[in-house]
């Protein structure tokens, strides 16, 4: 079909194939030129540089479709190969709602921090190495000034926002791996709270919003509504976060699949309200039975918004391991790490203009709004509709990084060291 169909791979012929007027991902090598007269040579094509890759003589782009073709006419060209994907693993959540995407753009949630208003947070190994991004912690349960969490809820909500694979070797991701967690203990051991300490929580949040650039609450919990939004008063604290200018999310329930079942304060049409779905099902997504159905005491349409829910692996309580759990509590910190993003991306962008980009692109699956909202969360389709633009920055805190000792941990071998020159210098001093 193509007299230059050698130099192309047989994934790009495919992609060249299907209809769509999205950019190409390649990598581009070769052989009588170098990097920069490749990159001269994209910028012609209408191409976008991603890396350079020296070590190959390549360089990946993002090209358009003609600019493939034009590119593979070009007589230095080695070979177009395409950038295919290499997937981290939160279960199959994470490539569902396409944080992958996002965080191949350079968006991972860095200098962004959420407070979750839970059960407390474990410091296990994919928050606090190598660097410990819980920069926070208030109890108003314990009153303890050191995270902890005796449930476990509240650390697999922080794992699904922000654990960076760590213990794990890069398996299981969170949503924005590289943002900070501020931990807020409002629930006990049982996984239930008062009213007022929640609350409470919101409110400390609200109050240490500049001091550690808390951007996001999320509420992995609820009551049952009893009335109207406005009455409700853990409604009108998660209102008065959003008037201080943090996003707030918060699970739909998980009183489903009768209607009107959604839980408080995810009743308030000023937050995100997420329901669950199930993607574990190859090649279909269903709304889970579990999920808390709308419409609101006002008759509004709830949920906001859909996410994975069901078997959720990220972060246990103990021992640096994971554990899969169900619920809409485990769909509301996916949404959550969403918003960490875009803050990264915009961090002028008002909770309005966030819960607007996330539902205005959702991708809607043909079920209720009642029952889907805007339908599902799709991160890539948000990342093309605002043009972000691939970045070098550095990269996740993955397990390839050297190990930086975080707060209550011993680095064996410095302390090794430093026992060694003392001992070194004592014998010299003895000799002398």
């Amino acid at each position: 079909m193509f007299g230059y169909i050698n130099i192309i791979d047989d994934l790009v012929v495919e992609r060249l194939m299907t209809p769509g007027d999205e950019d190409i991902p390649v990598i581009i090598t070769a052989m009588d030129c170098t990097c920069d007269d490749l990159e001269q040579c994209i910028a012609r094509m209408g191409g976008k540089i991603k890396h350079r890759l020296d070590i190959i003589n390549a360089v990946s782009a993002y090209l358009p479709t003609p600019g493939v073709r034009s590119a593979a006419r070009e007589r230095n060209i080695q070979r177009i190969h395409l950038d295919d994907r290499a997937y981290k693993l939160m279960d199959i959540a994470s490539v569902t709602v396409g944080s992958d995407t996002a965080n191949e753009y350079g968006l991972t949630g860095r200098n962004v921090s959420i407070a979750v208003v839970d059960t407390g947070v474990y410091p296990h190994n994919d928050l606090v190495t190598p660097t410990n991004r819980i920069i926070a912690f208030k109890d108003f349960v314990g009153n303890k000034t050191t995270p902890y969490d005796d449930d476990g809820h509240g650390t697999h909500v922080a794992g699904t926002i922000a654990g960076n694979g760590f213990a794990s070797k890069g398996k299981y991701m969170g949503i924005a791996p590289d943002a900070n967690i501020v931990g807020v203990k409002v629930l006990n051991q049982d996984g239930s709270g008062s009213i007022s300490d929640v609350i409470a929580g919101i409110q400390w949040a609200i109050q240490n919003k500049e001091k550690y650039n808390i951007k996001i609450l999320t509420l992995s919990l609820g009551t049952k509504a009893k009335g109207t939004y406005q009455d409700d008063p853990l409604c009108r604290a998660v209102d008065a976060a959003t008037s201080a200018g943090i996003t707030v999310v918060a699970a739909a329930g998980n009183n489903g699949p009768e209607r009107s079942t959604i839980n408080s304060p995810a009743i308030s049409p000023n937050i995100i309200s997420v329901g669950a779905c199930d993607d574990r099902k190859a090649g279909t997504i269903s709304i889970a039975d579990f999920s808390s159905r709308g419409p609101t005491p006002e008759g509004l349409i709830k949920p906001d918004i859909i996410a994975p829910g069901v078997k959720l692996t990220s972060l246990k309580n103990e021992r640096n391991e994971y554990q899969a759990l169900s619920g809409t509590s485990m769909a509301t910190p996916i949404v959550a790490g969403c918003a960490a993003l875009l803050y990264e991306h915009n961090p002028n962008y008002s909770p309005q203009q966030v819960k607007s980009i996330i539902t205005q692109n959702a991708t809607p699956l043909g079920f209720n709004q009642q029952e889907q909202g805007a339908g599902l969360l799709d991160i890539k389709r948000m990342v093309n509709t605002l043009d972000i633009k691939p970045k070098q920055q550095p990269p996740i805190t993955s397990p390839n990084y050297p190990l930086t000792k975080s707060p209550g941990t011993t680095n064996l071998f410095s302390s090794f060291n430093q026992w060694f020159w003392v001992i070194l210098i004592v014998l010299l001093v003895l000799v002398l």
